[in-house]
């Protein structure tokens, strides 16, 4: 189905465009989340999140049927946030891990290696810098959109990033 016939069968009927759009959007979604959460959160957790954001689409569409352009923009949108949301959460509980799942989590596997070091080293940035980072880097948010979005200056925002990447850097150093 196309998009434009997408977009006529959510606002003539949004239940069976709702499911039209689950079948057709899906794996798109699914590749979103996986590329911003794997290595973050369990699988379950990554199914989870793909639910959600279908919800939250669901949600947006009966309450902005017709104002919809873009049925992709819209769920690209929606999981980029939703993605930010759960990796923000991950971070929050990063250091409830149970003592006797350590080993498993100690893997020889050298680009998870590097993506803990990466995490821990932007972890002692400290807020907002960490927050900021993830944004621009992790989310590709341009640091206008960060700024309104944290209620700093856009210059903020760069000087931070500026100052921010040598510290990353002297962190990153330190740990080899």
């Amino acid at each position: 189905m196309t998009e434009k016939e997408l977009l006529a069968l959510l606002s003539h009927d949004p239940r069976r465009g709702f499911e039209q759009a689950i079948r057709q959007y899906t794996p798109y979604v699914m590749k979103i989340v996986r590329t911003k959460l794997e290595g973050v959160c369990s699988y379950e957790d990554i199914e989870e999140t793909v639910s959600d954001i279908f919800l939250m689409f669901y949600k947006y569409i009966t309450q902005n049927g017709n104002e919809i352009g873009s049925v992709k923009a819209v769920l690209a949108v929606i999981s980029r946030r939703r993605c930010a949301d759960v990796y923000e959460q991950s971070l929050k509980h990063r250091d409830d891990i149970p003592i006797d799942e350590l080993p498993e989590i100690a893997a020889d596997d050298s680009l998870e290696n590097d993506r803990a070091r990466l995490n821990d080293a932007l972890h002692k940035l400290g807020q907002p810098d960490e927050e900021i980072f993830i944004r621009k880097y992790f989310f590709g948010q341009n640091s206008r959109s960060i700024a309104e979005e944290m209620g700093m200056k856009t210059n903020t925002v760069d000087k931070r990033i500026s100052r921010g990447l040598k510290r990353l850097k002297t962190i990153m150093e330190e740990g080899n």
